[in-house]
């Protein structure tokens, strides 16, 4: 069992750099930051963008593997992100992981001034993203037509340090997503159902989900242990940071429904994720114990 920790890109560098610093000695597995141009009702507060988050949290880490949770068609074309990628990769010694979703409706489309996309249509977008985002790290020039985006002789020289590209951890809940995340990922994230009121029922939702994605692997002719499983504790009702028992109790769950990876995110002091860091402290100390 691999864990991970997420840190809101809320904060200027000279308080957020703490952060990334102390997951890399506390022992974290991963550090992921969002990708949005603001997120929710955090969004009249500071936010800042994650790919230069990320280029400072490589010069001030050594181990951690870094990654976007998770980066979307909303407001990234293939072209210009695969150059992020690659210089994110490079500056990172090959430390990236590339979490990917179709994206939502909310700020980062309608700041745009885009028209509002169906579920069908965002999934659509995403296919095609994934396909041309893979094809341009995997190739040192591409030349691309499609619904969604283009590309004229778009080039990835040298290409990512990570052969053949940086891992893709794919997010997906429904049927045609979890049919890219088989197609195209390294690994499969999932965030549970949302606003629920009852835990045992998010976590009986969870397997429902595990079973899907098991199901879809096999119609894919992938083995189910060719995709990492990474699955984002804190949409259940109880926060797994509110306490170490609750945290030790999630991955305990986690692990027996086959997930490689789970994912938390850093306590904050009000709003989403409200903790407080002495138990993400605590729960650092178990790590070792947790990974068993």
């Amino acid at each position: 069992m691999r864990i991970g920790i997420v840190i809101l890109p809320d904060q200027r560098w000279a308080v957020a750099s703490r952060r990334w610093r102390l997951a890399d000695e506390f022992g974290f597995d991963q550090a992921w930051t969002y990708d949005h141009l603001g997120w929710r009702d955090l969004v009249d507060g500071p936010w800042f963008d994650p790919v230069p988050t990320l280029t400072a949290a490589a010069l001030v880490t050594t181990r951690i593997r870094l990654g976007t949770y998770v980066a979307t068609p909303n407001f990234r074309h293939p072209v210009h992100f695969a150059r992020e990628v690659t210089a994110l990769d490079d500056i990172s010694a090959g430390r990236l992981v590339l979490g990917l979703g179709a994206g939502g409706i909310g700020f980062d489309s309608a700041v745009l001034g885009q028209p509002e996309l169906t579920p069908r249509a965002r999934v659509d977008r995403f296919a095609e993203f994934l396909e041309l985002l893979d094809t341009i790290l995997r190739q040192p020039a591409t030349t691309w037509s499609g619904e969604w985006f283009s590309a004229v002789d778009a080039r990835s020289i040298p290409g990512p340090l990570q052969t053949p590209r940086p891992p893709f951890v794919v997010a997906a809940n429904g049927p045609r997503a979890l049919r890219l995340a088989a197609r195209y990922g390294d690994g499969w994230v999932t965030t549970g159902p949302q606003q629920l009121d009852s835990a045992e029922l998010w976590w009986k939702e969870v397997t429902v989900l595990r079973d899907r994605f098991d199901a879809t692997l096999e119609a894919a002719g992938r083995p189910l242990d060719s995709v990492d499983r990474y699955l984002n504790l804190d949409t259940s009702p109880i926060f797994s940071m509110s306490s170490v028992e609750a945290f030790t109790d999630a991955v305990g769950r986690a692990r027996e429904l086959g997930f490689t990876d789970v994912i938390a995110h850093w306590p904050r002091e009000s709003s989403w994720y409200t903790g407080d860091e002495k138990v993400l402290e605590a729960v650092a100390a178990e790590l070792p114990r947790l990974r068993l």
